[in-house]
């Protein structure tokens, strides 16, 4: 479990659109690809009504965002333009906001345009990829909206980042990165942030698990962090499956998150990730209740 000697104190909670998300137990948020070519091709959604229904099963499922994306990421992925990509999302915040108006939305994009159509539209949270290193408006963007924003680790796109894999010091250089944004968006007045540390983003599978062992590292921030592995290639190719085939070893690596002190799981399955934070949290309270 992660060291709770934080050099900051942490943060617990962030406001999204009024809603307060508290993070004293964590929390998963649930992926919602509106695209016709994300990796995992059971995550594909591409019209309104099948995107409601995913949604209304997430939520069932006990997801506490829903993270709605119109622009596929997998390594190699194609660019489409930012009218595309907003004419695919608008439509499903749109049915999703008014079918369930409790819900937490969060928009995975790295467009300011396109966070700021959706934040219109009722979205809450935008989850960039980039960090804004793909579109120098997205922070003033942000500032502007002051909306909370999800800051993730990456190099290069999503067509180069899998040519960008090497480090001299991984941890201290991503560490930078993080220090280097935080210090402009917290001159924007902008203090709701999750923190990404980008798996699968300009890193190798060994990379993936050595970042996954030492995930306590970015609690040193104070800022709750988020873990994106599900079913992704680091999973199926250690274990010589498909992506199909993957979620039982997401679950694994979800409760090695869990237990590294990740505070945000950002899933395809939903109710398996609930229940690993049932099982993670009961375990922790039972440790709890020993003295000698």
């Amino acid at each position: 479990m992660c060291d709770k000697n934080t050099v900051f104190q942490e943060k617990k909670t962030i406001n999204a659109g009024g809603r307060l998300l508290d993070f004293s137990e964590p929390k998963v948020m649930g992926i919602l690809n509106i695209t016709p070519d994300s990796f995992y091709q059971d995550s594909r959604t591409q019209t309104v009504a099948a995107a409601l229904v995913k949604a209304e099963k997430m939520l069932s499922d006990g997801a506490a965002i829903l993270d709605i994306g119109a622009y596929s990421s997998r390594p190699g992925a194609s660019d489409i333009p930012p009218g595309e990509e907003q004419a695919r999302l608008l439509p499903v915040i749109r049915a999703i906001r008014g079918q369930f108006p409790g819900a937490v939305l969060s928009i995975d994009t790295f467009r300011a345009s396109v966070a700021e159509a959706s934040i219109a539209e009722g979205a809450d949270i935008i989850n960039d990829i980039s960090g804004g290193e793909l579109d120098p408006l997205m922070f003033e963007t942000i500032g502007r909206l002051q909306v909370p924003y999800i800051l993730m680790h990456m190099r290069g796109t999503p067509l180069t980042m899998a040519s960008l894999t090497q480090y001299d010091d991984m941890f201290k250089e991503i560490m930078q990165y993080f220090s280097s944004k935080l210090a402009v968006l917290n001159s924007l007045n902008v203090h709701d942030i999750i923190l990404d540390p980008g798996f699968g983003f300009a890193k190798t599978a060994d990379q993936n698990l050595r970042l996954l062992n030492n995930l306590e590292l970015f609690k040193t921030t104070g800022l709750p962090v988020l873990a994106g592995l599900s079913r992704k290639k680091t999973i199926w190719q250690t274990l010589g499956v498909s992506s199909n085939e993957a979620l039982n070893g997401t679950t694994v690596l979800n409760t090695v998150a869990l237990m590294k002190g990740a505070d945000l799981l950002r899933v395809h399955d939903v109710k398996e990730a609930t229940e690993a934070i049932k099982l993670v949290s009961s375990l922790r309270r039972s440790s709890e209740d020993i003295s000698l």
